[in-house]
């Protein structure tokens, strides 16, 4: 009964990011967190699963779940990136949509909101994103537009990459969930096993180097992670780069293995720096055709949605 009373008036809920592809959803979450959770590239559909991200404040824990992107698509991934964002919107308390300030409400904007926020009956405010690259008399136009398309309960505009009104944005989140204990641990800010954090770093660097058509046929599985025999600050780490054509192969390891080596080179840094452990890793690069329809495959790269 004593930790009731300690948090009474203490708020905690779960609160699913949604929007389309490429609105700044990872990078409000890893903002939010304080630490890099879910990958960011400059192309749209990076995110495929839910992202658990736990901010703990002092009247509050917020759940946030980072959802992949809505997209269309008739294979099994995309069904299972499909669900995942529906299974978070069905665990929420709040949702908060989000929005490209510079793009506008698109077309695709506006079917997020017919296809799954009317669909609840939730709570949901609208982070206007990207503020930072539109003048500031356009702001109340596009909120006034935003009134018309949806019933949201609260407009905060924001930049995810300046650090512009995060802090509103929380405040404003908090007034929409209920009253509970904390659900996790003080020190615990995700769910995520290290071996799918470790491989979403390796796919993000993928992302990031490769050209156009390959990231999206890019799959990355840990296979093993071992501490060293002598030295166990030391993580020896396999892993595996999925690609479903020979020709995608041979972009990704380059020429003289150069591209594979600079993919390396850099997850291994970031690697070293989010574990604070030193870290050798070994990657290899592995032809798998149609693995987005491969079902065991996919559930031991951790897409558990499909059904």
């Amino acid at each position: 009964m004593e930790n009731l009373q300690n948090y009474e008036n203490f708020r905690v809920g779960f609160v699913a990011i949604v929007g389309r592809p490429n609105v700044g959803k990872s990078t409000l979450l890893n903002n939010i967190i304080g630490t890099k959770l879910s990958i960011v590239s400059p192309r749209p559909q990076t995110t495929r699963m839910r992202i658990l991200g736990v901010k703990h404040l002092p009247d509050a824990q917020i759940i946030f779940l980072d959802t992949p992107g809505v997209q269309k698509g008739g294979d099994l991934l995309t069904k299972s990136v499909m669900e995942s964002v529906i299974s978070g919107i069905e665990s929420a308390d709040v949702i908060l949509m989000v929005i490209d300030a510079e793009a506008g409400w698109t077309k695709e904007d506006k079917e997020v909101v017919e296809n799954y926020l009317k669909k609840v009956n939730k709570p949901a405010i609208l982070a206007i994103n990207k503020i930072d690259k539109i003048k500031r008399d356009l702001v109340l136009p596009l909120i006034e537009e935003s009134i018309k398309i949806y019933d949201f309960k609260e407009f905060v505009p924001i930049s995810a990459i300046k650090n512009l009104n995060i802090d509103e944005l929380i405040e404003t989140i908090k007034k929409y969930l209920p009253e509970s204990p904390p659900l996790y641990p003080e020190d615990q800010i995700t769910d995520l096993p290290l071996k799918f954090y470790i491989a979403e770093i390796i796919r993000e660097k993928v992302f990031l180097n490769t050209r156009q058509e390959v990231p999206y046929s890019v799959a990355v599985e840990v296979e093993s992670i071992q501490e060293g025999e002598k030295n166990k600050n030391l993580l020896i780490i396999d892993a595996v780069i999925y690609v479903e054509r020979e020709n995608h192969k041979g972009i990704i390891i380059g020429k003289q293995g150069q591209m594979l080596k600079k993919i390396g080179m850099q997850a291994r840094e970031e690697l070293e720096f989010l574990l604070g452990k030193k870290v050798h890793l070994n990657l290899y690069v592995k032809v798998k055709e149609r693995w987005k329809e491969d079902l065991p495959l996919l559930r031991e790269l951790g897409y558990n949605q499909i059904s």
